[in-house]
C-alpha cells in the first residue's frame, strides 16, 4: 500500500480529554468520576496493604510510627499542593473556553514552581525528620522507626507530588483515564516491592520500615517517568514539546494567581493536617494500644472518604469547565448531583464498615489484640462524620472552581481549630478518649452547615481566578506566539 494511501486511510487518534460542558449532568459526572474513584481506591488499597505488612509483622509500634510519619508528610506538602489545585482549576477553565494554549501555559508555569518547591521541602524536611516526630510526642518505641520511614518519604516527595500534580492537571482537562492507568502501575509496583524490601530476599537486604518507604519511592519514580513518556508518545493535547519549552518559564500573571489562589487552597490541607497531628498527639498520650487502634481506624476511614473525594474532584473539574463556558445552570446542577451521589455512596460504605468492622480491624492489628475492640468503639462514634464531610467536600470544590478560595478555608479553620480540637482537648476530663472521637462528627456537621449557607447565599459566583484584563492579555500573548 502506498504512503499516500496510508495518509488517506489513517484515522486521527481520539483526544483523551473530555468536554464536560455537554451531555447529561449525572451520567457525565458518574462516568468522569469512575477512574478517579478507582484511583483513590487503588491508593487506599496500596496504603492498607502496606499497613497490613507493617502492623501484622512488624508490630503495633511500627504501625504507630507509620501513622505519625504520614501525618507529618501530608502537613508539610499541604501548602504547596494548593498550587496544583489552582492549576487544575485554571486548566479546566481554559479547556472550557476551548483555549488549549492557555491551558499549556498554566501547566508549564505551575510545573516549574511546583517541582522547585517540592525539592525544597524534601531538602529541608529530611534532616528534621526525628525532631518532627519528637514534637508530635511519638511513643518512644515508635520513634526510631518513624524517623527511618519519614526520611525516605521526604526523599520521595518530589516524585510523589509531581506525579499527583500532573494527574490532577490532566483531570482538569477532562482526562481521568491516563492518570488511572499509571496509578495502577504504581500501586502494583509498590505492593510487590513492599514485602521484598521489608523482609529481604536473596541479594535484596532486609530493610524493615525503611524498605516500605523505599518501595514507595521506586514505584512512583518508575510510574512518573513512564507517564511522561506515554504523554509524549501519544502527543497528548497538554504535552509541552521541545519547541514549546519556553512555556516552562514562569508567566508572572499566572504565577501570582497560582500563589494567591493556591496558598489558601493548600492551607485547607494544612489546616486539616495540623488538626490531625493535634489529634494524634492527644491519642498518643493514651499509649501504643489506643494509638494503634486509631491507626487501624484511619486505614478504614480512607475508604469511607473515597466517594466524597472522587465525586468532589470530578465536580470541581466539571464546574471549572462550565465556569469557563459561563454555563451557570450546569454548575449548580453539578453541585446537586455531586451531593446526592456522595450521600448515597458514602452512607452505603459507612453501613458496611460498621457491620463488619471487627473483621476489618483485624486486617491491620495482630490477631487477638485488645486494640481491635478499642478501634471498633471509636469507629462507631466517629465514622458518621464522613457523611457530612462528603457534602462539604463537593460544595467547597464547586465554590473554589470560580476562584472563591477564602470562604472554604475560613469555614474549615473554624471547624478544625474552633470546634474539633477544643472539643477533643477540653472535654477529656469528663469524657476521656471519647472526647477525641466525638469531636469528629460534631465539627464535620458544623462545617457542612456553614458551607451550605455560603453556597446558597454567598458571592462565590462573582469570583474569578485570573484578573480579567490580565487573562485577556495572557491569552492574546499565547495566540500571537
Amino acid at each position: 500500500m502506498s504512503t499516500d494511501s496510508n495518509r488517506t486511510t489513517a484515522l486521527p487518534r481520539p483526544s483523551p480529554t473530555r468536554d464536560l460542558t455537554k451531555g447529561p449532568i449525572v451520567r457525565t459526572l458518574f462516568i468522569f468520576s469512575l477512574p478517579i474513584l478507582a484511583g483513590n481506591v487503588l491508593q487506599s488499597l496500596n496504603g492498607s496493604i502496606n499497613a497490613m505488612w507493617i502492623g501484622r509483622f512488624l508490630g503495633e509500634a511500627a504501625l504507630t510510627a507509620t501513622a505519625n510519619a504520614n501525618n507529618v508528610m501530608f502537613a508539610l506538602i499541604g501548602m504547596i499542593f494548593g498550587v496544583g489545585m489552582a492549576a487544575t482549576i485554571l486548566v479546566g477553565q481554559a479547556m472550557g473556553a476551548h483555549n488549549v494554549q492557555q491551558a499549556k501555559r498554566v501547566l508549564g508555569t505551575s510545573a516549574t514552581f511546583f517541582g522547585a518547591a517540592s525539592i525544597v521541602i524534601a531538602a529541608v524536611g529530611w534532616p528534621l525528620a526525628r525532631k518532627l516526630m519528637e514534637w508530635m510526642d511519638t511513643p518512644a518505641e515508635s520513634l526510631p522507626l518513624a524517623e527511618a520511614y519519614l526520611q525516605v518519604i521526604f526523599l520521595a516527595i518530589p516524585l510523589l507530588y509531581l506525579f499527583a500534580f500532573v494527574s490532577a492537571v490532566l483531570r482538569g482537562a477532562g482526562d481521568t483515564k491516563t492518570p488511572f492507568w499509571f496509578l495502577l502501575l504504581v500501586v502494583v509496583l509498590d505492593t510487590a516491592l513492599n514485602p521484598l524490601l521489608i523482609f529481604g530476599w536473596g541479594p535484596v537486604p532486609k530493610l524493615g520500615m525503611t524498605g516500605s518507604a523505599l518501595a514507595t519511592l521506586v514505584a512512583n519514580g518508575i510510574g512518573f517517568a513512564l507517564m511522561l513518556a506515554w504523554l509524549r508518545m501519544r502527543q497528548h493535547p497538554l504535552w509541552i514539546g521541545s519547541h514549546e519549552l519556553a512555556l516552562f518559564k514562569p508567566d508572572l500573571v499566572i504565577l501570582r494567581t497560582l500563589v494567591t489562589k493556591g496558598l489558601p487552597m493548600g492551607a485547607q490541607i494544612l489546616v486539616i493536617s495540623l488538626a490531625m497531628i493535634a489529634m494524634i498527639s492527644m491519642v498518643n498520650a493514651y499509649g501504643v494500644h489506643t494509638a494503634s487502634a486509631y491507626g487501624a481506624a484511619l486505614q478504614l476511614w480512607t475508604y469511607v472518604q473515597m466517594p466524597a473525594m472522587a465525586i468532589g474532584a470530578a465536580c470541581s473539574s466539571m464546574a471549572a469547565q462550565n465556569v469557563g463556558s459561563k454555563l451557570w445552570d450546569r454548575v449548580e446542577a453539578t453541585a446537586r448531583a455531586g451531593v446526592f451521589c456522595n450521600i448515597v455512596m458514602t452512607g452505603t460504605l459507612i453501613a458496611i464498615i460498621i457491620f463488619a468492622d471487627r473483621y476489618m480491624m483485624g486486617w491491620f492489628l495482630p490477631p487477638g489484640s485488645e486494640a481491635i475492640e478499642t478501634a471498633r468503639h471509636l469507629n462507631h462514634i466517629a465514622i458518621g462524620s464522613f457523611l457530612f464531610f462528603g457534602v462539604t467536600f463537593v460544595l467547597s470544590g464547586v465554590v473554589r472552581s470560580t476562584g472563591a478560595v477564602m470562604p472554604p478555608l475560613i469555614i474549615l479553620a473554624v471547624a478544625m481549630w474552633g470546634i474539633r480540637v477544643p472539643v477533643a482537648r477540653f472535654l477529656q476530663p469528663w469524657w476521656g478518649a471519647d472526647a477525641i472521637w466525638w469531636s469528629f462528627p460534631i465539627s464535620a456537621f458544623c462545617s457542612m452547615l456553614a458551607i451550605v449557607a455560603y453556597y446558597r447565599f454567598g458571592g462565590w459566583r462573582k469570583a474569578h481566578m485570573l484578573p480579567t484584563p490580565a487573562a485577556a492579555s495572557s491569552a492574546a500573548t499565547v495566540t500571537r506566539s
